[in-house]
C-alpha cells in the first residue's frame, strides 16, 4: 500500500474542552490505519500551559506539549472552542497565524472556526460552524463569507466544519485527500460511521417531514438506484419506482438526504470511480463507463471539479501497491 511519509498533526487543547470533540481528530489521525500499515501521521496534543487541563466532563487531562510544537506541524487542528465569548489567548492566535503563513493546513472543527476567524485567517474566505451559532458568527466576523448550508468546507488549505458529526466528516475528508478513498473508508468502517458525506450537504433539515409523508417510501427507490448506479438513471425513473410524482419525489429526496438527487448520484458515481482508480488498471474510458458516466470527458470534468485533481493524477497519487 502506498502510504505517504509521516505527517505532523498538532491538535490544540484548552481549558473546558470537550473530550468528545478532542477525541475525533485523535481517533482519525492518531491510530494505525490497520495492523499492516505504517502510521501515516505523527499526532501530538498541545496546550498553552502544560499540565492539567480541565474538560467539560469534569475529568482533567494531562497535556505535556506546549504550543511550540505547532511550529513543526503540517496540520494544525482546533477542536470545538469552549464558548464563542471566551477570549482566545494571544499566544494561540500567534501560533496559528505563523503556521498559516508558512503554509500549514489549518482546521477549525465546529466552534473552532471562531478561533480561526479571531486569528484573521478566514478574512475573505467562506467558512462554516455549528448552525446554532451561525448568526453570532456572521455578526461577529462580517468579513468572513459564512455558509450555513455545508457540513465542512476547504478554502486555501483552511478547513472549517459544522457540529460534532460534521467534524468526523471533515477529518475523514482530509484523510481521503491525503491517502485516498480506500483508507478513509476503512477508518470509517472502524468507527462505524458513513464513509463519505459531501461537504455540500445541509447541516440539518430546516422543516421536519410532515407526519403524513413516510420517508421510507424513498428506501426501495434509493436501494434500487444504488444497485444500478452505473446504469442510465434520472429522477423520473426513481420517482416512478417510489410511486410518486417527480415534484414530490424531488422535494422529499432533498429533505431526507440533504442534497438533490443529481448531486447524490454524482457522488455515488465518483466514489465508484475513486475505488476503480485506486484498485484497478482499467483505462480512464473504462473507469468512466463502469462508474456510470456518459463519457470520459464528462467524467474528467466532474472529477476535476470535485477533487481538484485529474483522474490520471489521482491514480498516480493513490493507487495501491497491490494493483500496480
Amino acid at each position: 500500500m502506498n502510504i505517504k511519509p509521516a505527517h505532523n498533526v498538532a491538535i490544540i487543547a484548552y481549558n473546558n474542552i470537550s473530550l468528545f470533540h478532542l477525541s475525533i481528530p485523535c481517533s482519525i489521525f492518531g491510530e494505525d490505519l490497520d495492523r499492516t500499515d505504517a502510521r501515516p501521521y505523527n499526532v501530538e496534543v498541545c496546550t498553552e500551559h502544560v499540565g492539567l487541563v480541565d474538560t467539560l466532563s469534569g475529568l482533567p487531562i494531562t497535556i505535556n506539549k506546549d504550543l511550540s510544537i505547532i511550529a513543526d506541524a503540517d496540520t494544525v487542528i482546533v477542536p470545538a472552542w469552549c464558548d464563542p465569548d471566551t477570549v482566545v489567548p494571544a499566544a494561540l492566535l500567534n501560533a496559528i497565524n505563523n503556521a498559516h503563513a508558512r503554509g500549514a493546513r489549518i482546521v477549525g472543527l465546529c466552534l473552532g472556526a471562531f478561533v480561526l476567524a479571531e486569528a484573521g485567517i478566514l478574512e475573505g474566505k467562506t467558512a462554516s460552524t455549528h448552525w446554532v451559532w451561525a448568526d453570532e458568527f456572521a455578526k461577529k466576523y462580517p468579513n468572513v463569507n459564512f455558509d450555513n448550508d455545508v457540513l465542512y468546507i476547504n478554502v486555501d488549505n483552511v478547513f472549517t466544519s459544522a457540529g460534532s458529526a460534521a467534524a468526523i466528516d471533515c477529518c475523514l475528508h482530509i484523510l481521503r485527500l491525503d491517502h485516498g478513498a480506500d483508507i478513509a473508508n476503512r477508518v470509517a468502517r472502524r468507527m462505524v460511521v458513513a464513509p463519505h458525506r459531501s461537504g455540500r450537504q445541509v447541516q440539518y433539515i430546516e422543516k421536519p417531514l410532515p407526519r403524513n409523508i413516510d420517508s421510507n417510501r424513498l428506501e426501495p427507490a434509493i436501494s434500487w438506484a444504488i444497485n444500478n448506479v452505473t446504469q442510465p438513471l434520472n429522477i423520473d425513473l426513481l420517482a416512478n419506482k417510489a410511486s410518486m410524482s417527480r415534484r414530490n419525489f424531488s422535494r422529499l429526496f432533498k429533505k431526507t438526504m440533504g442534497l438533490t438527487f443529481t448531486q447524490w448520484l454524482l457522488e455515488q458515481r465518483l466514489a465508484i470511480a475513486q475505488q476503480q482508480l485506486e484498485t484497478t488498471s482499467h483505462t480512464i474510458d473504462r473507469v468512466a463507463t463502469d462508474s456510470g458516466f456518459s463519457s470520459s470527458v464528462s467524467f474528467r470534468q466532474h472529477f476535476l471539479a470535485t477533487f481538484s485533481i485529474s483522474p490520471t493524477a489521482y491514480r498516480k497519487q493513490f493507487k495501491s501497491s497491490e494493483s500496480k
